[in-house]
């Protein structure tokens, strides 16, 4: 079977997230490594790059309840709502400065599930997500405070350890955790960054 087939196919994940009302399965990825890094609580400041349809907005609004900060950014608008604790900005993470994006800074979490438009070109995809990464995680160098954390999707290619090295120079620890809600065609894992250095 082809990946475009394989990917417009719902499956369990997909079936489970239109049932608990989210836009994407991508909120099951978000959900485990919230769960093996104690990500989020109440109370924090997060920044949502990548945000659209919205998944992990919804998902970030309702850990961090009423007295945390939410700023989504996107390309295209949410199709969800989110709370009033929440904020959404559509534009380009690429192109935004630093201070169209620090409406609730300094962040305790910045989070990253841009993802290049796929070519089919294997290497250039990799390199495209490669850019991506690493504009997030110099967003979460500027933006995120002492003792904040960083997830930013990245596809798996010859650019990651580099990638790996340059989020242990930012924070004291860093994994890469490839979610079970992955799907088995696709090379994305997140590198994830804990106790941002002073």
């Amino acid at each position: 079977m082809k990946k475009a087939q394989l990917y417009s196919r719902p499956d369990a994940f997909s079936r489970r997230a239109k049932e608990e009302g989210y836009p994407a399965r991508s909120v099951y990825k978000l959900e485990e490594i919230d769960r093996r890094t104690r990500l989020l609580r109440p109370g924090q400041r997060v920044l949502d790059l990548g945000a659209a349809p919205g998944s992990w907005a919804k998902y970030t609004a309702q850990k961090i309840g009423p007295t945390g900060r939410l700023l989504a950014v996107d390309l295209n608008p949410l199709t969800v709502a989110l709370p009033k604790w929440g904020e959404f900005r559509q534009g380009d993470a690429l192109t935004l400065e630093n201070e169209d994006l620090a409406l609730f800074a300094p962040y305790d979490v910045v989070l990253s599930d841009m993802a290049p438009q796929t070519t089919g070109n294997r290497l250039g995809d990799q390199t495209r997500s490669f850019e991506l990464f690493m504009r997030a995680l110099a967003v979460a160098a500027t933006l995120t405070k002492v003792g904040g954390s960083f997830v930013g999707k990245i596809f798996m290619g010859e650019d990651l350890p580099l990638a790996k090295a340059e989020v242990k120079k930012l924070f004291g620890k860093e994994r890469m955790i490839r979610p079970e809600g992955t799907r088995s065609v696709s090379y994305e894992t997140f590198g994830i960054g804990l106790d941002r250095r002073p």
